[in-house]
């Protein structure tokens, strides 16, 4: 028999799905495409790689790093006052931890924006944790006053099974936790929840460590090198068609910074979130390494925000979104005020550093709820993942040039 009832291969009715080829061949193809942008790139602007510039940077900059060193020298104080008088305190603190570093990255002139946007987003995180120490410790006097009796582990956090060949863990419970150790650990530790007792490692993994260490050090060398070769002089070209407001040569500029900003974001996610968040967690014998999900395969724009920042997002859900449920609001009210609050935090790590306010990094976090609906209503599996993927490669490249043509005009308007 020659012939045979089947349907071709590249027919979803074939049940074929081994395109591992086609696959290999996207990979190449994306490789080789790459490689002549980057050798066109070298070809027309020469290396333009200096490490030493980015060192120089920080040395010339002394306010690059005021938040580290507050972090360092805080030594807070225990001891027992009033409810009322704690609000009051805390609420102090936690207002001067972000309205005095704007307020002073606003007013030094000399302020690099590279080292503001680090110092504030440090500050930004230390709020951030500082609430959640402040709210946890709360619920436990909450929950102390309303059970009368001694605090258990597994009030504050759920329970976790220890790692093989851990040793025996000494579990704390409210009030034994305020202590400098304590706060200390929970400051430095790459989470931003606070909780009575961490999930710990065994022990530390020295290979483990020196290729996290590794990977910090060659991707940061190799983010720096590619912002310094590619896209700033793809951005410094993107001026001219943005002034003269010439939409075709916008429209190829957008997509020729988009290929660069992309990669450098991805690198980027790999940096922060793998290399040095697990080299952080590794130091610290902090357990819980769950800093990212396969928000790769989202097929919604909802699954990918709530998968490629695993800490802000849990920090989103256990202190803002689940509290204002508590409260009686609208679950769809309260997933639009938690990108509110979002969008808040993205303009203010972008506009304060610059000094300009332009609101491009809050529209295009508000952008993402009418978008959600637009995905999760009309676009399914394949289709979805891949509108999600444009949405990521398509509109952070708009906010970069945004940003940038308005920082020009505003301090090199008069020689552009």
């Amino acid at each position: 028999i020659c012939h045979v009832l089947q349907e071709s291969l590249l027919s979803s009715a074939s049940g074929y799905s081994n395109y591992r080829g086609i696959l290999n061949w996207c990979v190449i193809m994306l490789v080789l495409s790459n490689a002549r942008l980057f050798l066109e790139n070298l070809i027309k602007y020469g290396i333009l790689v200096d490490p030493i510039q980015v060192v120089s940077l920080f040395l010339k900059d002394p306010y690059s790093w005021p938040a580290a060193c507050l972090t360092i020298g805080m030594k807070p104080e225990f001891g027992t006052i009033s409810e009322t008088t704690g609000r009051i305190l805390h609420f102090f603190n936690l207002t001067c931890t972000l309205i005095f570093p704007a307020a002073l990255i606003l007013r030094v002139t000399s302020m690099t924006p590279v080292g503001a946007v680090i110092s504030l987003a440090i500050y930004t995180v230390l709020f951030l944790k500082l609430f959640s120490y402040q709210d946890t410790n709360r619920w436990c006097r909450e929950i102390g006053q309303a059970k009368a009796k001694k605090l258990t582990r597994s009030y504050s956090c759920p329970t976790v099974a220890p790692c093989n060949g851990s040793a025996v863990q000494t579990h704390v419970s409210y009030p034994g936790n305020l202590t400098h150790r304590d706060i200390y650990y929970f400051i430095f530790a790459p989470t931003l929840c606070y909780q009575l007792n961490f999930p710990r490692s065994p022990r530390i993994r020295k290979r483990f460590l020196i290729r996290r260490l590794f990977e910090m050090l060659f991707l940061m060398q190799l983010l720096v090198g590619l912002i310094q070769q590619w896209m700033v002089p793809t951005i410094q070209n993107s001026m001219k068609p943005f002034q003269e407001m010439d939409f075709s040569r916008m429209v190829e500029r957008l997509l020729k910074l988009a290929v660069p900003n992309h990669l450098i974001w991805l690198i980027f996610f790999y940096w922060f979130f793998h290399s040095s968040m697990n080299f952080v967690a590794e130091l610290m014998q902090f357990g819980d390494r769950e800093f990212y999900r396969d928000w790769w395969n989202s097929e919604t724009v909802t699954y990918f925000w709530a998968n490629w920042n695993i800490p802000v997002h849990k920090w989103c859900l256990r202190h803002f979104y689940r509290p204002m449920l508590r409260r009686g609001v609208n679950r769809r009210l309260a997933q639009i005020a938690v990108f509110l609050g979002s969008a808040f935090f993205h303009e203010f790590l972008v506009s304060i550093p610059l000094k300009m306010f332009r609101l491009w990094a809050f529209m295009g976090m508000m952008a993402q709820v009418p978008l959600a609906w637009f995905v999760s209503r009309f676009l399914n599996g394949n289709y979805g993942n891949a509108a999600v993927w444009v949405s990521l490669i398509i509109g952070q490249p708009v906010a970069v040039l945004m940003y940038v043509h308005d920082y020009y005009v505003i301090h090199h308007g008069s020689s552009t």
